[in-house]
């Protein structure tokens, strides 16, 4: 149909119609159509000519393979996308297919570029908050400044990984801040619903510039919400310091250091926090099983890693109740960035000896010979599991295991496991600890196992012993979030709730 539509408006032979034919293989193998996503059409255009190239094939024009694109992803749509001065024209509504050899091809350059970030990035955007709807276009630096090719490469980087995140996730809101009867000294009403559009103005600000990627622009946001104050000040204007003014006019900082000492002040931020970051989870990993590019992975951990330093620093003129408040928060944040990275990365290792045929049949060969009675016999004395429950689970993982399952097959299957095990405890208040007390035994049980197949000298231990960190890591995943929804709690905030305060 695609070929047909070009020949009736561009008038093409049938030689150049044969070759379409092959350019639309092409997009077809490597594009899909995807809602919340961009991608920009320069960069669809170049790999399309990178394409024609290692194919020798004569391109057509940038106005033809339009017509091309819409011809096969129907219903495609056009916007403009970026910072003032340097937007582009986005597809939006198509992106990368996950396995497309494209998304290899430049791994390397993308994280060369992304570690150049930070350092370009802090030349060329100014952080305000966000006020009165004004959008994304406040981090851009008036239009004045020309890109470098470093800049213009990270900022072409940046936008293909926007594919991988979930750009459609939108701020959940807060509840209401409501101080109750207590008495605040100087605070009033317009103080307390000050402080409330504030922060929520500040909390879509950084949602903004993580869904851009840039990471580095958190450290400025919070300096300015927090009117950090740097212990050798100099003359001159900072690149916060006109927002910090307006801040300032609308909640003096001197009240915020008072409100920041109210208890009900610190539940209602803490709240306000998990919501916040549970939003940029789902953002960054809107699925723990699917492939990210590596430069991609290594950015966020570097952007986790950074985060409670950069928090602690920007809030020296606050008092330290108020800093633990949301340093436990953040530390939650950086803990479950890092254990989904982490449990992502396995997911993608793991995929080449679950689609091994001969890996897995001497997995099942060595499985086999495990002496499963004597495992029951030594764990039933710590874990009182039933047996039969034991049992099931063993022939239904040797069951799988021997069907050549694939990853999103087993991870059904040990989403169906907890609900099982977990599905006496629904809508009791023991859930929190019965879900617990299931990871325990799970893991005892997997260290049996693979106390077992070491001893015996299994030949799939290593495959073995990647497939039980997997499903370990992915367990602990399933576990917190089912305890996240029976308790009405973020998943984040059951996270933060183990924290030392």
């Amino acid at each position: 149909m695609a070929i047909e539509t070009l020949q009736k408006t561009e008038g093409l032979s049938s030689q150049r119609s044969s070759l379409l034919n092959s350019h639309l293989q092409w997009l077809l193998d490597n594009y899909e159509t995807a809602e919340g996503v961009s991608l920009p059409r320069s960069t669809l255009y170049n790999h399309y000519l990178r394409h024609c190239q290692e194919q020798k094939l004569d391109p057509v024009n940038a106005a033809s393979f339009g017509k091309l694109i819409r011809s096969i992803f129907m219903g495609l749509r056009t916007r403009r996308l970026g910072t003032r001065g340097n937007s582009k024209y986005h597809y939006y509504g198509i992106r990368l297919k996950p396995d497309s050899p494209l998304n290899r091809l430049q791994e390397d350059m993308q994280y060369m570029a992304l570690r150049q970030q930070p350092v370009q990035q802090k030349q060329r955007f100014k952080p305000v908050q966000k006020v009165d709807g004004v959008s994304g276009e406040n981090f851009s630096g008036g239009g004045q400044h020309t890109p470098s090719a470093a800049e213009q490469t990270v900022i072409a980087q940046s936008q293909h990984h926007q594919q991988y995140l979930d750009a459609s996730r939108a701020l959940p809101d807060f509840v209401e801040l409501d101080l109750g009867e207590t008495n605040v000294e100087n605070i009033g009403p317009d103080d307390i619903k000050a402080l409330q559009s504030l922060y929520r103005e500040h909390c879509e600000a950084i949602l903004d510039v993580v869904v851009n990627l840039q990471f580095s622009l958190i450290e400025k946001l919070w300096q300015t919400f927090w009117r950090y104050s740097p212990s050798d000040l100099v003359e001159g204007t900072t690149i916060t310091e006109n927002s910090e003014i307006e801040i300032e006019g609308r909640l003096p900082c001197s009240r915020l250091v008072v409100l920041c000492r109210n208890e009900a002040v610190l539940k209602w931020m803490s709240s306000c926090d998990h919501l916040m970051y549970q939003a940029l989870v789902e953002i960054l990993i809107p699925d723990v099983l699917r492939p990210i590019p590596s430069a991609l992975t290594q950015a966020i951990r570097n952007f986790a890693k950074s985060l409670e330093g950069w928090l602690n620093n920007a809030m020296n003129v606050i008092p330290q109740r108020m800093i633990q408040t949301k340093v436990a928060a953040v530390s939650a944040f950086s803990q479950t960035m890092r254990r989904y990275t982490s449990l992502n990365h396995l997911a993608q290792a793991a995929r080449a000896v679950l689609q091994n045929t001969s890996q897995i049949n001497q997995m099942l060969s060595d499985l086999n010979r495990v002496d499963f009675a004597n495992v029951q016999e030594q764990a039933s004395w710590v874990c009182q599991c039933e047996e039969g429950v034991v049992q099931r689970l063993e022939q239904d993982f040797k069951a799988t295991l021997q069907q050549q399952s694939s990853l999103e097959q087993w991870a059904a299957w040990l989403d169906n496991v907890v609900t099982q095990v977990l599905q006496p405890f629904e809508d009791r208040p023991s859930f929190p600890r019965a879900a617990r007390q299931f990871l325990l035994k799970w893991s005892f049980y997997s260290s049996m196992v693979i106390r077992d197949l070491t001893l015996r000298s299994a030949a799939s231990f290593g495959s073995f012993h990647l497939i039980r960190l997997l499903y370990d890591e992915y367990m602990f995943y399933l576990v917190e979030h089912r305890v996240a929804q029976a308790t009405g709690e973020t998943p984040i905030g059951v996270m933060g709730e183990v924290r030392p305060r």
